[in-house]
């Protein structure tokens, strides 16, 4: 294909070359047949003897002269009424002059190509005007001298000597320049042909367009190269995102440090980090691409969990059902232990006293729960988490400030999501050994006419002020702020506490941290009761 374009391109040049030749041969041939015909109009013998009678005889060596003299191919006289008279063609002899114009016939001149006896010739005719006293400037006749211009193949050979030499330059260096332009196209293209790159092209387009995660590529600035359909939705690009860059697009705060490889504490690539994006919990990996050393940018994968955290939202009752019996059945254990052991050392009416403060903190638990707390499902969650407190030696209280009318089910079930994701939160950050032995877990619920506010305080050692906003973004727990992510529980929470109009925040007291969420209840409509599901 590029010899074929190389061959054209000459016939290109060889073309306007001939163009080019025509065009000079009309302008220079053109002026000189002028001014020889201009001569031949002013010749005194001319004008004396085109008024005689049978003026070809005598006329006849002057045209003969001149045409041998002028190397032109043809020398015509016709008188006023455009005979022709004389010619060194004998058989356009009494035929009409051929004219292109009505400027001829008026005694003007003009010069063109014109027919001369089935040849076209380029021509230039001239009047011939008396130069009498009594007489000047009558029309006497014309004279036309032409020149046959020289065909394609004459114009060729005559151009021969410089123009084959050009072609022949320019082929050897359009070959040469192909075959350079080949080769580096090889080498770039790692030896793979047309089809084969478009082949590979194909695949790419169906692996990246078939699988189910987003697929984000990156240049070294930070400009799309490449996003497939479910990357799209992901993130809610617009159509012509390819080719803009992040901060184009409108991508800040944590997804932009996890796209960019920015602020991450293990180098640019990133694992498993977990986003919540305008609704929806993703999780991330990416992994810079290199070449010969070489930086070419980056590709960044992303799964949904929003369905799964979902999922684990609606597994959580049973979770804490699991959770309680397994705690419950450790703690009766260790009662059974030690009734046990004191029946074995005969202290028998210990036994009774034991008992009866077992039976009194259980019903002061249980009573604490169905007075303050009217839902029946948030209470079972929370004697769920007493008894996971108890096992890890942490004090779960419930604030005299509480109280939790019954809720709908839906309603129920996110207040029971955020509360069980707060408190585990705090358990792990209340029960490390290092907070001392005093570990305790507060919990406050309060309600109005159309929300429902949660407070969760505990003992452990805070939040670092600079985590407070990054715990709901990445999903830590307390106590993984200290080494790394766990989980995605306070992401969820953030995220169901943003669909239902509220909002999640931290601080930090001389106690511990404080965990404050607060959302709207039977306010859902059918819409967002359906995404959550």
């Amino acid at each position: 294909m590029q010899l074929a374009i190389v061959v054209l391109v000459l016939v290109a040049v060889a073309a306007v070359s001939l163009a080019q030749s025509k065009a000079t041969f009309d302008r220079v041939e053109g002026r000189r047949v002028t001014t020889l015909a201009e001569e031949m109009a002013g010749n005194p013998l001319l004008r004396t003897q085109l008024v005689r009678p049978a003026p070809g005889e005598t006329l006849a060596p002057l045209l003969q002269t001149t045409l041998t003299r002028s190397n032109v191919t043809s020398v015509t006289v016709a008188d006023e009424h455009g005979a022709i008279v004389a010619s060194t063609n004998p058989t356009l002899v009494g035929t009409q002059l051929p004219v292109d114009g009505p400027g001829v016939a008026q005694a003007r001149g003009w010069s063109g190509e014109l027919p001369v006896d089935g040849v076209r010739e380029l021509v230039a005719q001239v009047p011939v005007l008396a130069e009498h006293r009594e007489h000047v400037g009558e029309h006497l006749g014309t004279v036309m001298i032409g020149r046959v211009s020289p065909t394609v193949w004459q114009r060729l050979s005559g151009a021969s000597s410089y123009l084959l030499a050009y072609l022949g330059i320019a082929s050897v260096l359009g070959v040469a320049g192909s075959w350079l332009l080949a080769r580096r196209i090889k080498r770039q293209t790692l030896g793979l042909e047309p089809r084969e790159i478009a082949g590979l092209a194909e695949h790419r387009e169906a692996m990246l367009f078939g699988i189910a995660e987003g697929v984000i590529a990156l240049d070294p600035h930070l400009r799309l190269t490449l996003v497939n359909e479910v990357g799209h939705k992901l993130l809610d690009l617009p159509e012509d995102c390819v080719g803009m860059s992040l901060s184009d697009l409108g991508i800040e705060g944590r997804l932009y440090d996890v796209l960019a490889g920015t602020g991450g504490e293990h180098g640019t690539e990133r694992r498993d980090e977990v986003v919540v994006r305008r609704g929806r919990v993703l999780v991330m990996n990416r992994m810079d691409v290199t070449k010969d050393g070489r930086r070419l940018g980056s590709v960044t994968t992303l799964r949904d969990r929003t369905e799964l955290a979902q999922l684990e939202r609606e597994l959580g009752s049973f979770r804490s059902s699991t959770e309680l019996l397994r705690a419950q059945a450790h703690e009766f254990s260790n009662q059974l232990h030690t009734i046990s052991g004191l029946i074995q050392i005969d202290e028998h009416d210990e036994v009774v006293r034991y008992v009866r403060a077992l039976r009194k903190h259980r019903e002061s638990l249980d009573l604490t729960l169905t007075s303050r707390v009217g839902d029946r499902a948030v209470a079972a969650l929370l004697m769920a988490k007493s008894a996971l407190a108890a096992e890890r030696r942490v004090r779960l209280r419930i604030s005299e400030l509480t109280a939790l009318d019954r809720l709908e089910p839906m309603d129920s079930a996110d207040v029971a999501t955020v509360l069980g994701n707060l408190v585990d939160n705090a358990l792990d950050a209340a029960a490390a050994p290092e907070h001392g032995s005093e570990a305790w877990v507060e919990v406050e619920l309060r309600q109005d006419a159309s929300s429902v506010e949660i407070v969760v305080r505990d003992s452990g050692p805070g939040v670092a002020p600079e985590l407070a906003q990054e715990v709901f973004a990445r999903g830590y727990t307390t106590k993984a702020a200290q080494g790394g992510d766990r989980g995605i529980g306070l992401a969820l929470t953030r995220l169901v506490c943003t669909r239902r109009g509220g909002e999640v925040s931290v601080a930090n007291t001389q106690a511990g941290a404080v965990f404050t969420a607060r959302m709207s209840v039977g306010q859902f409509t059918d819409r967002e009761t359906e995404e959550v599901r």
